[in-house]
């Protein structure tokens, strides 16, 4: 069984930035760098949405809202994902969770929630004005 937790979650001020990251570990059949992840975010009272994804082949597709402030990246050798978020804005406020899966080997577009197999438990971060 695949294990994701997340780190990096935080309060800050509008135009801040935190990073935050996701470790991947437990029985995996697969090597980590074939894996494609993503996180995605879910605010009270609203739908999971994707935020960020990256393949395999390291192809990255953003969120419209995020696009230029948020960044996306694999570390193999540490089993890692990480998300670089930027110049963060308020309506950013949500808990992000990660997500990977090794069935998907390109991607197009940030894949829906049910291609995922594995997904951690959630990373709050608060955006204040």
């Amino acid at each position: 069984e695949v294990q994701l937790v997340e780190s990096g979650g935080d309060s800050v001020q509008t135009g801040g930035s935190l990073s935050l990251s996701c470790e991947l570990s437990g029985n995996t059949y697969s090597s980590f760098d074939v894996y494609c992840m993503a996180w995605f975010r879910q605010a009270p009272g609203k739908e999971r949405e994707g935020v960020a994804a990256i393949d395999r082949d390291g192809n990255v597709f953003y969120l419209d809202d995020v696009k230029g402030r948020f960044t996306i990246s694999k570390d193999n050798a540490l089993n890692t994902l990480h998300l670089e978020m930027n110049n963060l804005k308020p309506e950013d406020t949500a808990m992000y969770y990660c997500a990977a899966t090794p069935d998907i080997a390109t991607i197009a577009t940030i894949p829906r929630e049910r291609f995922f197999r594995s997904w951690g438990q959630g990373t709050q971060v608060s955006v204040s004005a």
